[in-house]
């Protein structure tokens, strides 16, 4: 009898631990697939919305804003200096087009390591890059907002 209640003992420990780690397995993907998807640099936006209307909201944590938030739509960084030519390496992105405003060169490129995108001038873009004088703003799938 002393046996048996053990090996129940055992199975029951063994079940827990097994639905302990799908749950881990499950936050750990959660958390991966919501990462931000620049590193952060002088101020990390997040846009709530599919519109250059968008809600856009500074934030110094933004893997747990995204964790805590569905509907993020799309995020912005900004760094000190030209940026362009690193962040188009590290998401191996291919540029599309560019504009000239107002002193800013915008690129817009497509990268496959991001998901999603918008259609401009009937391409697909996923990240745009904006240098200024002193700074580089990035975002994707666009910059909501203002550079």
């Amino acid at each position: 009898m002393r046996k048996n209640g053990l090996r129940k003992i055992w199975q029951t420990g063994k079940a827990v631990f097994v639905v302990a780690l799908v749950l881990l397995c499950a936050f750990f993907a959660i958390c991966v697939s919501r990462s931000p998807v620049f590193e952060e640099g002088e101020s990390y936006e997040l846009s709530y919305g599919a519109s250059s209307s968008a809600q856009t909201v500074r934030t110094d944590s933004p893997l747990f804003d995204k964790l805590i938030n569905n509907t993020v739509a799309g995020e912005s960084v900004r760094y000190t200096g030209d940026r362009y030519e690193e962040l188009k390496r590290e998401f191996q992105a291919e540029l599309l087009f560019t504009e000239n405003a107002g002193g800013v060169v915008n690129y817009y490129l497509y990268s496959p390591r991001i998901s999603g995108g918008m259609k401009l001038y009937g391409k697909t873009v996923n990240l745009h890059i904006a240098v200024g004088s002193e700074q580089t703003a990035a975002g994707t799938p666009i910059i909501f907002g203002g550079f």
